[in-house]
């Protein structure tokens, strides 16, 4: 039966009211998808580098509560092992870290192409470095060249490419490393925010300046506890005074929804208590994120 004219106007208003309750619903689910926690994972020097098995490290990564753990790359049959293991545990991988060396002839390790092609289908990201150069200058050229040859290597792959800025190298903040990426053009690179090199470098200052010029292209970040006052750069979640829930609260504002990696090098202490105190200040730092403002 025909709809009346005299009905239409119920009509449209009652299709209106249901995409209202639709576009309501979408809200939520959007908010409800802000609020989530990141995904967190612990670099191996948190967890006995050079000391304990692949199998201690994911286990103990498991048990702790992690997603998954980043590695240095050493050679494709070390990584052959991390990645069996960490599958073998249900976690990921996160981060490959390289270096790359611009005014080298060899610029990084060649077996370093297996181990590309081995990332493929683990979703893990090539942790880039652009290690110091023997003379200062601008090598911004030299250094597009070499993460142009790495991200056709992760491209094949499937994989992305972040670079990683280190105090002290070519690429030693993560302003740099937006300035590389940048000329990189490639859309399978972009860049992280390691927080104590941030520190490191004299620019925790300018933090939120940073977090705004990253943004677009941040692929990872990573944190640990900061003594400003006291200028120790690399601490436990539960030490220092430095705001990480703000930190992070700041980048999910401007758009940051990745995972989070724990920096632990050089932290004293028992591996398993250090950890276990992360975690614990990691989930206090979870319910500030998620705590309705």
């Amino acid at each position: 039966m025909p709809t009346s004219k005299l009905a239409r106007p119920h009509h449209r208003a009652s299709c209106l009211s249901t995409l209202l309750s639709l576009g309501a619903g979408l809200i939520v689910l959007v908010r409800c998808a802000a609020a989530t926690a990141p995904e967190f994972f612990v670099f191996d020097n948190g967890l006995g580098r050079g000391s304990w098995t692949p199998e201690q490290q994911a286990r103990t990564a498991k048990t702790m509560g992690f997603d998954g753990v980043s590695y240095n790359y050493t050679k494709p049959s070390d990584l052959a092992v991390w990645l069996e293991t960490l599958k073998g545990h249900g976690l990921k991988l996160y981060g490959l870290y390289l270096h790359a060396f611009i005014d080298r002839p060899e610029h990084y390790d060649p077996a370093f192409k297996e181990a590309a092609r081995m990332l493929k289908g683990t979703d893990a990201i090539i942790w880039m470095t652009l290690r110091e150069t023997k003379v200062k200058g601008d090598y911004d050229a030299e250094a597009v060249k070499i993460v142009r040859d790495v991200a056709d290597q992760a491209q094949a792959s499937g994989v992305r490419v972040a670079l990683y800025p280190h105090a002290g190298f070519y690429v030693a903040t993560a302003l740099d490393a937006v300035r590389v990426a940048r000329k990189v053009q490639r859309p399978n690179v972009g860049v992280s925010l390691n927080l104590c090199h941030e520190f490191i470098t004299g620019q925790g200052a300018r933090l939120d300046e940073t977090v705004r010029q990253t943004a677009a292209s941040l692929m990872l970040v990573s944190v640990n506890g900061v003594d400003v006052a006291g200028k120790q750069h690399i601490l436990r979640l539960d030490q220092g005074d430095f705001d990480v829930a703000g930190f992070l609260r700041k980048l999910r504002a401007a758009g940051y929804g990745g995972p989070v990696g724990l920096q632990c090098y050089g932290v004293k202490g028992d591996v398993e208590e250090n950890l276990k105190a992360n975690m614990a200040a990691w989930r206090k730092i979870v319910a500030q994120l998620e705590a309705p403002r």
